[in-house]
Order: structure tokens, then C-alpha cells, then sequence
């Protein structure tokens, strides 16, 4: 079957490998769509701390079961699904009090263990979900939309909170929608006029480009001075972070999704003066995932407005590079794996 394969940072191939052997549990699928993620291409230009070579990347995706034993979801041969790429390991102290999400020995798809981006993959059918009738498209883009949901649920949005989004990637357009669905008032910051544009297109009330405009002035305004009752931090910047809490009204909330490379040194006493609620994020859960598919089938969200291409599985290189050099055209990308 064909596979996509970093072999070292900087080279992606496409190769043959041996097709998966299903084990006792295990589905066997044929991947249809997947995303690129951030981390993938962390991965593939060497930017990943957890990424060994070679790798498979790969787990945002769509598939078909081929294979599968009678199991209690009513899961069949034929269905069109997508699944949770974050391996736990079920005993640690997280696992046991069911923060599976945050599992201290954590393997996601595609980084500490080989991913999706392959013709056929082996799944453990607890880890599948029913796609509900969604197309493959859409169903690629569950698991990002999901982590963007989990990190929305780290806060209880209440119907008259102001929210600030720092960061219209991917991952902060869908925190926007994510958001949408709770309340009504929301602000986007980027530095990249068409990323805004996106949010604007996707509900956002005010937009604010941070090199033209000044982001204290901005929130200020639409806050009547009194600062964002949630703060999302959708970049991974210690700038956004600090910004955030800046942003956020006295005994508001943040959150921090972005996975930040660089130490962050500010005076820890705003936090405290604030009494602010921080709340880091990290991957989904069952739920998330289950509630997106949900929200999708609705039509209340249009996911496939994220989507900027999709490359066949021969030209995975291509979509790879194109994001890696990303002048912030690009959202999502897809490759197409599977018919």
C-alpha cells in the first residue's frame, strides 16, 4: 500500500509498506482524507521535540471500515468514520481519573507513534466514531475542530461573556466556532488581513489586525473598558499569552492552546491582582469529538470553509512544503489517500 513517510526533516515520501494486520479489538480501515496539523508539519521541518525518523505523520483523517468484529457502537463494514489519534496508556495517574486526554505517557498519531497517512490503517474500534453520514471532507476535520472545542469547554462560557481569540489559524477559527455556539460576543486578533477575513466570514464581531491597530485600545473599546471575560491563546507565543492576560477582565479566564516553543517571562502579580483563571489545553475527548460530528450534521458550523486545497497522496510533498513556507494564505489542507 502506498504510505507517506518523513524519512528526516525536510523529505517527504511517498513509499510502499506492507499492509496492517488487524488485531483482537482492532478495525481495519482504508483512510480517505487527512489533515495536516501544525505538529505534521513541526514534524516535517524539524521543529517537532517528539518526532523520530522515520515517521508517519497523519491524525486528522477520514476512512471506510473494511474489517471490524461485532462491537456494542453498532459499527459495520462500509461506514464512513473518523476516530481519537491520542494513544493512552490507561494506568497512569491521569488515565485512572479519566483525564485520558492528558495521559503522561500520551502518543498521538503521526508523532511519537507512526500515523494515518497511509492507505490502510489498524484501529482499536473503542478509538472510532461514527461519522453520522458526513462526508470524508468534513469528517478529516473533526479531530482539529475537537481540539479546539475541548480547549472552548476549560472555561464555562455564559451566553453574555466577551471573547478574545488570539490567533486565526486553523486552530483559533475553530475555537471561533466552537465559541459561537456559546455566546454571542467575539473578538479576533491576527497579523494577517486574509486569516481575519476567514474570522469575520465565520461570525466574528470585531476583527483587529495587531500591526495596525493596537490590541489594548481595540479590546478596550468593545469591552467598555472592562476586559474579556474568556482570553484564547491560539498561537503559542509568549507576546499572545501576555497579551491575553492583559486582555482579560479581573477574574476572567485563559486559555492557552498554542504550544509554545520559547519561555515567557513576565511579573506573575497581574495574575494574582486579577485573580485570573489559566487554563492550559491539550488534545480531546470522546465528547468533543461526538458533539462536533453532531454540530456539523446540524449545519450551524461550515467546516469545509477551511479547507484552502487537496492534493492527491502523490503530491503530499507539495501540500507539505506549501505550508511550511505559509504566507498565511493557507488554512486546511487535505490529501486525498483513499477513493
Amino acid at each position: 500500500m502506498k504510505t507517506i513517510r518523513i524519512s528526516e526533516p525536510g523529505k517527504i515520501e511517498v513509499v510502499e509498506t506492507e499492509m496492517p494486520v488487524r488485531q483482537k479489538g482492532e478495525a481495519l480501515l482504508k483512510v480517505l482524507y487527512g489533515g495536516i496539523c501544525g505538529a505534521d508539519v513541526a514534524s516535517y521541518t524539524g521543529n517537532q521535540p517528539f518526532t523520530t525518523y522515520p515517521r508517519i505523520p497523519g491524525h486528522e483523517f477520514s476512512a471506510q471500515i473494511v474489517e471490524i468484529d461485532s462491537n456494542e457502537n453498532g459499527l459495520k463494514a462500509g461506514d464512513i468514520v473518523t476516530a481519537n489519534p491520542y494513544f493512552n496508556c490507561g494506568e497512569c495517574y491521569s488515565c485512572r481519573r479519566g483525564f485520558v486526554n492528558c495521559c503522561t505517557d500520551n502518543q498521538t498519531m503521526g508523532v511519537q507513534r507512526d500515523g494515518a497517512f497511509r492507505e490502510y490503517i489498524a484501529m482499536p474500534v473503542k478509538r472510532i466514531y461514527d461519522g453520522g453520514g458526513l462526508g470524508a471532507r468534513e469528517l478529516a476535520l473533526v479531530e482539529p475542530f475537537s481540539i479546539s472545542q475541548h480547549a472552548v469547554s476549560r472555561a464555562e462560557i455564559k451566553s453574555t461573556d466577551s471573547v478574545l481569540i488570539i490567533g486565526a489559524g486553523p486552530i483559533g477559527l475553530f475555537a471561533l466556532l466552537a465559541a459561537r455556539q456559546k455566546c454571542k460576543k467575539i473578538a479576533v486578533a491576527d497579523i494577517l488581513d486574509n486569516r481575519l477575513q476567514l474570522a469575520k466570514e465565520y461570525g466574528a464581531d470585531l476583527i483587529i489586525n495587531t500591526k495596525t491597530q493596537s490590541l489594548s485600545d481595540e479590546a478596550a473599546a468593545f469591552t467598555d473598558g472592562n476586559g474579556f471575560d474568556v482570553c484564547i491563546e491560539a498561537c503559542g507565543a509568549p507576546e499572545t499569552f501576555l497579551a491575553c492576560i492583559d486582555c482579560a477582565a479581573f477574574a476572567g479566564n485563559v486559555i492557552l492552546i498554542g504550544n509554545g516553543k520559547r519561555e515567557t517571562t513576565f511579573v506573575h502579580s497581574v495574575i494574582l491582582k486579577k485573580e485570573l483563571n489559566i487554563h492550559g489545553s491539550r488534545n480531546a475527548l470522546e465528547r468533543d469529538f461526538l458533539n462536533n460530528i453532531d454540530l456539523i450534521k446540524s449545519g450551524r458550523v461550515d467546516v469545509m470553509k477551511m479547507v484552502s486545497g487537496v492534493y492527491d497522496i502523490g503530491r503530499a510533498g507539495e501540500a507539505f512544503k506549501a505550508l511550511a513556507h505559509n504566507d498565511g494564505s493557507l488554512a486546511k489542507l487535505l490529501i486525498k489517500i483513499g477513493d
